[in-house]
This record gives C-alpha cells, structure tokens and sequence, in this order.
C-alpha cells in the first residue's frame, strides 16, 4: 500500500495529465502533408544554336536634347511648359507621322494651336489641346523629378513621354512610346502603361524603368493579366511602339 502522500501525488499527476497532454499540442508542429519536389528548370532542345543578343552600349544612349528651349535651373523641369515642350519637338521633327515621334498632321496642327496655359499642371494645356496635364516623380533616382507628358491621339491613341533635365539645364527624352492605352500609372520609379492585350478580357501591362547603365527608360517588365469583370477593360489591338 502506498503512503498517504505517496497515494496523493499520484492521484494528482493522473489529474494533470491530460491537461499537459492538451498544452503540448498548442502551438505545435503539424504536418501539411505531402510536398511536391522541387524541380528545377529544364533546358529544351539544348544542340539548338539560339540566337545572340548584342551587348549593351557601355556608353549609355546617346542624349535626346530638346531644341529651341530655354534652359531651366538646377534641373527643375517645373520650371518647363509642356505645350512649349511638345511644340518644340514638332519644331525639331516636322512632318513625322511614325516612330516615338509620330503623329496624325491633324494632332500636330492642333499642338501648335494650344496656348501656353499648359504651363498650369491645374488648368491643362487649354480646351482641345492633346496636350494633357503632365505629372512629377523622380524617376532616375537623382532626388529630382522628371516630367512625365501625354499627348491624346485619335482612337484611343497617347503619346506617352519623359523628360529629365541635366546638370547643364537642358532638357532630355528619355522615353517615349506610342500606343493605344487603357490607363498610364505611376508606381514608385516607373511609369506603367495599361493596353489592350488581343485576348477578350486580358490587358497588357508594361512597366518603363530608368537604366542607370543605358541613361534611358526602358520595357524592363511585361505581363498579361485578367481584367477583372465589371471593370470597363479594354480589349483588341495595341499600337506599335
């Protein structure tokens, strides 16, 4: 027979038992099942001869001055009307209906029209200008913003370009892309056009970024998504850079 303390101790430890038993599987470790295995990638038709890709331009693209501009101070490119801007470039590349700087003669003859009012980021570019209302981030990592211009072309079309201005205060295009575009954003230090992709219910999503090595923006990312429905997306044919 066991003491009475003996006995007592037992009893209790019995008691405790299951709530012990409780308290360690609190919190625990458990299985999530099976785990696929890790598969690396696989190199298909490795005999083949791929093509190759020139190496970048250790000097950078050359810079695209704006001509016929005043040069602003301590590279504030606020300090720049972008109807003036836009109307320079026209000045610089008359009659070009393709390419970064193509446009309808119709959209041109229009631009030279607008008003200095642009210079306003409030007011636009004045009633009828494509010139839109232009936006500010600094996009190259200087600590200075760059300029970011619309111009709205027929069909659903936008000339979407940037500008930065250097030590010197001459300004400098370093992007510029035509397409038929959903919306353009702004995310961090990219500039992210939205486009109609081809495929019913998807859109083409491009994000322009600063290469330090390049001193230009470039399609660094692209990918396609679903447009959510209900949305109002766009879908069809994009235009051509």
């Amino acid at each position: 027979m066991f003491p009475l303390r003996t006995a007592s101790a037992v009893l209790l430890l019995a008691a405790l038992l299951p709530l012990l038993t409780g308290c360690g599987d609190t919190g625990g470790l458990a299985s999530a099942g099976p785990v696929p295995t890790a598969r690396g990638p696989v190199h298909l038709w490795p005999e083949r001869a791929g093509a190759d890709v020139p190496p970048a331009d250790p000097g950078g693209a050359p810079p695209e001055y704006v001509k016929g501009l005043p040069r602003v101070r301590n590279q504030n490119v606020h300090e720049v009307d972008p109807v003036a801007l836009v109307q320079a470039e026209l000045r610089a590349r008359p009659g070009t209906e393709v390419g970064p700087d193509g446009m309808p003669q119709e959209t041109a003859a229009a631009i030279r029209a607008c008003t200095a009012e642009g210079a306003d980021a409030d007011a636009g570019a004045g009633a009828g200008c494509p010139v839109l209302k232009p936006y500010y981030r600094d996009l190259t990592g200087n600590a200075r913003d760059e300029v970011v211009v619309g111009i709205e072309l027929p069909d659903k079309m936008m000339s979407v370009r940037v500008y930065t201005a250097d030590p010197d205060g001459r300004l400098n295009r370093i992007m510029a892309t035509t397409q038929t575009v959903v919306g353009v954003e702004l995310a961090g230090r990219d500039v992210v056009l939205r486009m109609p992709s081809g495929n019913p219910g998807y859109e083409l999503i491009t994000a322009w970024s600063w290469d330090e090595g390049q001193r230009t923006m470039l399609p660094t990312r692209e990918q396609i998504v679903r447009v959510p429905s209900g949305s109002g997306g766009a879908s069809g044919s994009g235009g051509a850079a």
